[in-house]
């Protein structure tokens, strides 16, 4: 299934490890519940096998059964694997932080910890990560789907690789339908938002947009989908 990929909040990936079930879950709920995406590990072996160039931040657990989380921030680190990394752990004195610094950690949560302090923390690692890097900066403000990719700064559409000039409010309402997928919005949630206060605007110029908008998106144009009574809405499940 082709999903919209959305990075103008926190739609970023993580990966948790820890070998505690209840913790993984935990953590995973209250993560997708800010609006990450989650896998999970249960041992460092694992973890290492698991982690790929999408994920933002690994949240690791350094007392596990096998390869401690020490071991595996060492081993990313030697393969030049940059990948923030929290540790979290029951071992908190001053050694265990200067450890955890010393291989290669960008910070340090003891057990048993506040899951809002946890989800601050990763915020503000994933935030500073893309204020240092900024060509990832850049990508929070891109929306795509299979071959449609939707810059929001440079207002540019781009379908299979080549630029495609839509009218102000074309690009308004395709920005619109896929930054809420699924979405069903009336002609009239429509033109208050693309039109805002402009008179004399019928509701039959959302559909004049859309037909002319649909067309400059050749076989894309499907997917913008009417539902009869309703609205429209973008439809990345077809």
């Amino acid at each position: 299934m082709n999903t919209i990929t959305q990075r103008i909040h926190l739609s970023d990936r993580l990966l948790i490890v820890d070998d505690e079930d209840d913790i993984l879950e935990i953590l995973r709920f209250n993560l997708e519940s800010e609006g990450y995406e989650v896998d999970t590990a249960t041992s460092g072996e694992e973890a290492i096998e698991k982690l790929t160039p999408e994920h933002r931040l690994i949240l690791l657990d350094v007392m596990m059964d096998g390869m401690s989380g020490y071991h595996v921030a060492e081993q990313l680190r030697s393969n030049n694997i940059l990948t923030p990394i929290i540790f979290l752990t029951a071992k908190n004195t001053e050694n265990d932080m200067l450890t955890g610094f010393s291989v290669g950690a960008d910070d340090y949560i003891a057990k048993p910890f506040s899951v809002k302090e946890v989800i601050a923390r990763v915020k503000a690692i994933v935030r500073r990560n893309y204020e240092t890097f900024p060509a990832e900066k850049e990508k929070l403000n891109i929306i795509s789907f299979k071959g449609l990719v939707l810059n929001t700064i440079t207002k540019v559409l781009e379908i299979d690789g080549k630029v495609v000039v839509l009218t102000k409010k074309e690009f308004e309402i395709l920005h619109i339908l896929m930054n809420d997928p699924e979405r069903i919005f009336t002609r009239d949630e429509i033109l208050e938002m693309v039109w805002k206060n402009e008179t004399y605007v019928l509701e039959r110029t959302v559909d004049v947009h859309i037909t002319r908008l649909r067309k400059k998106l050749g076989i894309y144009g499907t997917y913008i989908s009417n539902r009869a009574g309703y609205g429209y809405y973008f439809d990345n499940k077809n």
